[in-house]
Parts: C-alpha cells; sequence; structure tokens
C-alpha cells in the first residue's frame, strides 16, 4: 500500500509503521489519521503480520500531537468530530489481536501521547518527552488520552500531568509506568525489535486472547472479568498452538507455533 503521511514495512512476521511528517514533527491531522486507519485495516487482515512497532520518521519526535494548523479552522462541530475520528482509530489499534509497541523516539505530546497509549507496550528512547499540554491551548486531550491515562498510571498521576500540561522526561515517565523501558536514543530500534521478537515467539493466538482478556475486562466487574478469561482459557484449549506448546515444554524443546 502506498501512503503520503506514513510508512508501513512489513518482513518476518514484524510491521513497521512510522510517522512520516518530519517536517511537521509527525503532527496527527485528518490524512494522517485516515491512513492510519487503511494502514491497520490491512495489518490485521495480514496473517503474516504478527507484531507491530510504531515510530516517528526523524530525531524530534514521535508526534508532536495533533496538526494544530488544521484544528484552528474547526468549529464545535468538526472539532468533535475530529476527536471521534482519532478516538475511533486508536481503538481499533488498541483492540488490534496483535500486540503493539510504541518506539517513542522524541516528543510524544498530546494525539502523539495519545497514541502512545492506545499501543500495548511502550519503549523510549532517553530523548523522549512525553506529556498531555492541552489545557494550555485552552482544551483537553481528545483521542483517549482521559481514558487511558488513568488506567495506566493511576488517577492522581493522570490528573498532574493533564491539569498542569507539562512534559515530562523517560525516566519520569518509567517511574510512573508510563513507558515500560527507556534506552539510549541510538539503541532504540533494536530494543523495539528485541521485544517484538520475544512476542513473535509465543502463540499468537495466546497473544490475541491475553489481549481481548485484559482490554475487552475494562468496565466489567471481577465476576464478569473472570468469567470471560475462563471463556478464552477454554478456547485456546481446542487450539494445536495449545497442544503444541504443552508437548514442546514437556518435551524440553521450543516450541513450533502456527496460529492455529
Amino acid at each position: 500500500m502506498s501512503f503520503a503521511s506514513i510508512l508501513l514495512e512489513k518482513r518476518d512476521g514484524l510491521a513497521w509503521l512510522t510517522l512520516n511528517r518530519p517536517q511537521r514533527l509527525n503532527a496527527l491531522g485528518w490524512q494522517t489519521l485516515q491512513e492510519l486507519e487503511q494502514a491497520l485495516a490491512d495489518l490485521e487482515r495480514d496473517q503474516e503480520i504478527r507484531v507491530l512497532i510504531l515510530t516517528g520518521a526523524g530525531e524530534r519526535a514521535f508526534a508532536a500531537g495533533a496538526d494544530i494548523s488544521e484544528m484552528t479552522g474547526m468549529d464545535s462541530p468538526e472539532a468533535e468530530a475530529f476527536s471521534r475520528a482519532g478516538q475511533r482509530v486508536f481503538r481499533r489499534l488498541e483492540e488490534m489481536p496483535k500486540p503493539s509497541i510504541a518506539a517513542i523516539n522524541g516528543l510524544a505530546l498530546g494525539a502523539g501521547c495519545e497514541l502512545a497509549l492506545a499501543c500495548s507496550l511502550r519503549v523510549a528512547s532517553e530523548a523522549a518527552r512525553l506529556g498531555q499540554p492541552e489545557v494550555n491551548l485552552g482544551i483537553i486531550p481528545g483521542w483517549g488520552g482521559t481514558y487511558r491515562l488513568p488506567r495506566l498510571i493511576g488517577r492522581g498521576r493522570a490528573l498532574y500531568l493533564i491539569l498542569r500540561g507539562e512534559m515530562i522526561d523517560a525516566h519520569e515517565a518509567l517511574r510512573i509506568g508510563l513507558v515500560e523501558r527507556v534506552v539510549p536514543a541510538d539503541s532504540l530500534r533494536e530494543a523495539a525489535e528485541e521485544l517484538a521478537h520475544q512476542l513473535l515467539r509465543k502463540g499468537p493466538l495466546a497473544l490475541a486472547a491475553a489481549l481481548q482478556a485484559v482490554i475487552g475486562s475494562e468496565g466489567l466487574d471481577p465476576s464478569q472479568a473472570m468469567d470471560r478469561e475462563s471463556t478464552l482459557f477454554g478456547q485456546l484449549w481446542k487450539t494445536e498452538d495449545r497442544r503444541e506448546g504443552l508437548s514442546a515444554f514437556l518435551e524440553k524443546r521450543r516450541p513450533r507455533f502456527q496460529g492455529r
């Protein structure tokens, strides 16, 4: 597929999706949203792809936010539609039955931070800066930040970031649980691929079920969440991957999962 504002590379079960507007610090506008949605739909269908890594082109930004030049001309209904569109695309990323890794190479602010939040895991360069600075513009996060951030780092810390509108560095993001790993800038790609290859060695059906169990349990009471877990556990018991995984363990060898 050919895109104007993103790059999509596939090889050996892994996809790299790169926001490719470095001259705009990879700001997210309507076109980028539409292309992200198209790329995610393609990746969902592609049975060869099992893990996705998202990053930004250039050295300065993962994504510095939504495209302010597009937002300034919006009226209230258009702004609400823009918010709903971003939420829809990021929800699709979050619910994709394949793990996604945000490789945060620089600024991840506003919508950029929200994009990272929608990924399954986050690896940050030491040069990364993250935050939700929308209140400085007289607005609030609109692409899921007020929902996902409290669930990831807790309500108090989320409000501290959102209400102050200040950036934090990568090590502070690691301390509060906003990212899972911090690495030197020149090691980011290698670290993200290392994590991706760890996931590629796992059973793809098990990964999908684990994602579904965790993401799908949000908003459920404990009894409903446990019931959902048991259902998914039982469904995996019918798969060839489950038989292969248990056999490999008993035979002391690496499993050869087929996604069946």
